[in-house]
């Protein structure tokens, strides 16, 4: 085992506190004669009843080093050097049969995708089980009263009835709080939480991250939060790690990380994530370039290549580990110090010049243009919603006046239904109420953000405006024209002008397709130019989204994740169209790759005057893109405005409760009062509420709510909204919601 004196010191002193000590882990994984190193050299620690986070972007070695302390490691791999002391138990070398007693037992993890971590085949109350039986060797009959409690204390409602489920039959928040069951049923020392909120609505992530905050507390555990969100790492964790290649490039105390950043990459973190306060106009700060290939072992600090700091020792020389107060660590030859300038005004022009110790803006060494500010009025400053004040407030029925200017999508009562299997009590039909009547407006070049959770009707109101789902009712409007009433014939020509792009660009792109033929195919089934002018356009499409020529003779598995958004978005620009609707475009994306996309989806819309629909349940990426936005809560819209009114004077009790659970990056932005959340679980839209879809979740609820369902009704301008008891609050000022 190798150890430093420097090592030690950022360790900080061992005693009885400390349950877990990481002393320069590296890991290697052998693919053929391709050798990754996705771990290098890590030093971290846990101590008793602590949540540490891990934070840095995909790639980084974060769940690789939770799967090396659970001794897990993917095929091909194996620990090359290093330490993990678990208790005074040396994990690295331990025989299999004694990790078999530890893994699950005394250290769990919650893994990152339930799906495919349950089994598909097994009950939960079996999978939740299993553990007691297999470590403690309980009973049948005790296993399962042991299960069913566990279910319970995660908030399963009827946790009796819900044991002979079948993942499928649970909704993602569920499957997470049966992941979570399944890891605490033991009463584990540690617990590994491995992005355990990533592909889960806002309202769904703070409960799961507060129900994991109030578990480790009663049961005593310690916990290792792994994730890309530095929002959630500022609200739950005391100490982070930030990880870069494989390496640990910054530690420390939460509030101190946050507040004094040392390490340009951290600083460079932060400085990309849009929040609900960054200034629409200002574009968002990215961090260039990409992360580098782990098969490669370079010398100097791994992050140079992307730092417009860097110097010729930097290139050269690993930096060493600098330890501060408090245990505040950094590997950097040019440190920072201070928070981050999301909010800052960037020059127009970003060049090492332009780099200074107080800013530490990272550019590359080459000057990058960055585009102008968007010129539109200065948004209200508001301050995060963390309560709601109500105050009565005189409605009006919505009247639809003509708009100044014309409407290029319009969208008329709207529905969609479609049938499920099975008939209802009396044998009528089921079916998923998908959309229930949304109306809106479009204008030239203008940006219309769709928000709301999971399961709201929101990718299905896309397809239909696409004219890739027909509706049952309503009509979509394209200048001037019904795209629902024309015949297949009629609506092919119209297709070009109409585009979407998806969530999932890696399902999206046909995977035995080259980038230049995915790109020249919508070209060729429109008739469009010869094979040679198809492929010029290809090479216009790839320098329109920042890709180089060489992307053309790719195949999608060979590009990163933000690379194949890149692609996915020259493709639905291939036919210039008119209209474009982006289904969650960066959900997927780290925070780094994504302020990128975003800031070149802005730059094209201003280029070519599209008029956007963007889809997402990330508050803060919509308030980034859009100029209006709408609210959905199961198939309607319960409340729409300007992005200004939206976010700045909330109306609707659901966007208050969105608001409140955007997880900000600032360790001392106030924790929101616990009634303003959304709780519970979106109710079935096979069989939606009376009244007031969102009456079951809303603490403002009353008689009127369960027997009439609220129209949209106009609170001020444009800003409308359908609740029977909407909500009053100054711009910038927080807001208290009381239970009647």
């Amino acid at each position: 085992m190798r150890t430093s004196e420097g090592t030690e010191n950022a360790l900080g002193p061992a005693d009885d506190s400390r349950v877990l000590t990481i002393r320069d882990l590296s890991v290697e994984i052998r693919r053929g004669d391709r050798v990754v190193h996705p771990v290098s050299g890590v030093n971290l620690a846990l101590d008793r009843g602590e949540t540490l986070g891990i934070v840095g972007e995909t790639g980084s070695g974060k769940s690789m080093t939770g799967l090396a302390i659970m001794g897990m490691l993917p095929a091909g791999g194996r620990v090359t050097d290093g330490s993990i002391d678990f208790g005074g138990t040396e994990l690295v070398g331990l025989p299999a049969e004694r990790y078999r007693a530890i893994r699950g037992n005394d250290i769990a993890m919650v893994f990152q995708d339930s799906m495919t971590a349950l089994n598909p085949t097994r009950r939960i109350g079996e999978q939740v089980a299993e553990p007691v039986r297999l470590h403690h060797g309980a009973s049948k009959r005790a296993a399962r009263a042991r299960a069913a409690e566990l279910l319970d204390l995660v908030g399963i409602p009827r946790p009796a009835e819900r044991m002979d489920d079948y993942p499928h039959q649970l909704s993602g928040g569920m499957r997470q709080r049966v992941m979570i069951a399944t890891a605490l049923v033991c009463e584990p020392r540690i617990v590994i939480a491995d992005e355990p909120t990533t592909a889960l609505d806002v309202s769904i992530q703070a409960e799961i991250l507060d129900l994991l905050d109030d578990l480790r507390s009663r049961l005593g555990m310690s916990m290792i939060l792994v994730t890309h969100d530095m929002g959630v790492i500022a609200r739950h964790a005391d100490r982070v790690g930030v990880m870069y290649a494989g390496r640990v490039a910054e530690t420390g105390p939460t509030p101190a990380l946050f507040s004094h950043t040392q390490h340009r990459y951290t600083h460079a973190l932060l400085s990309s994530i849009p929040s609900l306060t960054h200034d629409r106009r200002e574009k968002l700060f990215s961090v260039p370039g990409a992360p580098p290939d782990l098969a490669v072992l370079h010398a100097g600090c791994p992050f140079a290549p992307r730092c417009a700091a860097a110097t010729d020792r930097c290139r050269e020389e690993r930096p060493t580990l600098s330890v501060g107060e408090g245990g505040h660590t950094h590997a950097c030859w040019h440190p920072v110090s201070g928070p981050a300038v999301r909010a800052q005004h960037l020059p127009e022009t970003v060049t090492p010049e332009a780099v200074t110790p107080e800013t530490g803006i990272s550019a590359t060494l080459k000057p990058v243009t960055v585009v102008s500010p968007h010129l539109t009025p200065a948004p209200v400053a508001s301050a995060p919603v963390t309560s709601v004040t109500v105050t009565p407030v005189t409605v009006s029925p919505v009247v639809h006046p003509e708009r100044e200017t014309a409407s290029r999508l319009r969208v008329v009562d709207l529905r969609r239904e479609y049938p499920v299997g099975g008939r209802g009590l009396f044998g009528e039909r089921r079916t998923v109420k998908a959309v229930s009547g949304v109306s809106f407006e479009v204008a030239a070049g203008e940006t219309f953000g769709l928000v709301g959770e999971s399961g709201c009707g929101k990718s299905s109101l896309g397809r239909m405006l696409v004219a890739l789902d027909r509706p049952d009712s309503g009509e979509v409007i394209f200048d001037g024209a019904s795209v629902t009433r024309m015949s297949s014939r009629e609506l092919g020509p119209r297709r070009a002008q109409l585009q979407m792009m998806f969530q999932d660009s890696n399902a999206s792109l046909d995977p035995r397709m080259r980038i230049g033929a995915i790109l020249r195919e919508p070209l060729a089934i429109q008739g469009i130019g010869s094979r040679a002018e198809r492929t010029v356009r290809a090479r216009e499409l790839l320098g329109d989204v920042g890709l180089p020529l060489s992307v053309l003779e790719r195949y999608p598995h060979e590009l990163s994740g933000g690379q194949r958004q890149r692609v996915g978005l020259a493709r639905a620009l291939a036919l210039d169209p008119r209209v474009l609707v982006a289904d969650e475009p960066v959900s997927a994306l780290d925070v780094s790759v994504r302020s990128q996309v975003l800031n070149l989806m802005r730059r094209i819309q201003r280029e070519r005057d599209l008029s956007s629909v963007v889809i997402s349940h990330d508050l803060a990426v919509v308030r980034y893109l859009a100029d209006r936005v709408g609210v959905m809560y199961l198939g309607k819209l319960v409340e729409t405005g300007t992005t200004d009114e939206v976010y700045g004077a909330t109306a609707h009790p659901y966007t208050a409760g969105l608001l409140a659970a955007v997880p900000e990056a600032d360790p001392g932005a106030p924790s929101p009062r616990a009634g303003v959340r959304v709780r519970g679980e979106l109710p079935s839209p096979i069989d939606p509420p009376s009244g007031c879809r969102f009456r079951t979740r809303c603490a403002l609820a009353t008689e009127v709510c369960a027997s009439a369902e609220p129209p949209l009704t106009t609170v001020t301008g444009s800003h409308q909204v359908a609740c029977h008891h909407p909500l009053r609050s100054q711009a910038g000022q927080p807001v208290e919601l009381t239970t009647r």
